[in-house]
């Protein structure tokens, strides 16, 4: 399992503009995080940041108390806003183009977990967008990755196949003991999921509030518990989602 440190004092891009400044939190080996905050302050950014896709401009991500460029670095999966699937490749092959050892019956159980199992042969042009989003979560989960990161991986899809995959990703976090960093707008998704939230201020973002969810497992979405939770929540920082506490 992964601990993460994340230290940002500024990320700028070319033009001189600051997305975020001052970010630093730390998880814990298998927490499950989520972050929230209004459009544009910088979460897709902060998710590259954390898998190295983008450098900042001051600061540091640790894994397991070593910087993240150190060679044999852990697994780590991304689910990305968009599916980026290679479009010459069938669903069966984008899978294994990430994991060649996988074995037949390993991908075609996983597919037929997020509901594709009679699909491996399509390529992405025959898949809705929904079901090319899908082939990226199952893509994720194929490597077991140590740390996963997830960008809004559920906002395009049908409401009862998001709940169906909020579920499988709850089963394989439990099952496999990653560490999640998980990007979304929806709070009711946050608290559903996350152990802790994280939320942020409009750009240059910084972490304006921090809430345990003290909800026991297993949760129900949108359950009384739950939006009892949200609604106490929201009552004691009603501008908490636009990135402000009052």
């Amino acid at each position: 399992m992964i601990e993460l440190q994340v230290r940002i004092e500024d990320k700028q891009f070319s033009h001189c503009t600051t997305v975020i400044e001052n970010i630093k939190f730390t998880l814990g080996s298998g927490e499950f995080v989520a972050i929230v905050g209004p459009s544009g302050c910088g979460k897709t950014t902060l998710l590259n940041m954390i898998s190295g896709l983008e450098s900042s401009s001051a600061g540091s991500i640790m894994l397991n108390g070593q910087p993240l460029e150190v060679e044999n670095k852990p697994h780590i999966g991304y689910i990305f806003q968009q599916p980026r699937l290679m479009p010459w490749l069938t669903v069966r092959q984008n899978l294994q183009l990430v994991a060649e050892s996988a074995t037949s019956e390993e991908i075609g159980a996983l597919l037929h977990s997020v509901g594709l199992g009679d699909k491996d042969h399509y390529y992405p042009r025959q898949l809705s967008g929904g079901m090319q989003r899908r082939v990226s979560i199952a893509r994720a989960f194929l490597i077991n990755p140590q740390l996963l990161l997830l960008d809004e991986p559920f906002n395009s899809l049908d409401a009862p196949t998001a709940a169906r995959l909020r579920l499988l990703l709850i089963e394989f976090c439990q099952r496999q003991g990653c560490t999640v960093v998980f990007v979304t707008h929806d709070l009711n998704e946050a608290i559903y999921l996350a152990d802790r939230i994280l939320f942020l201020s409009p750009s240059p973002s910084r972490i304006v509030h921090q809430e345990l969810v003290s909800i026991a497992r297993p949760r129900n979405e949108s359950g009384l518990n739950e939006l009892k939770w949200q609604a106490q929540l929201m009552a004691s920082h009603p501008q908490l989602l636009a990135g402000r506490v009052s």
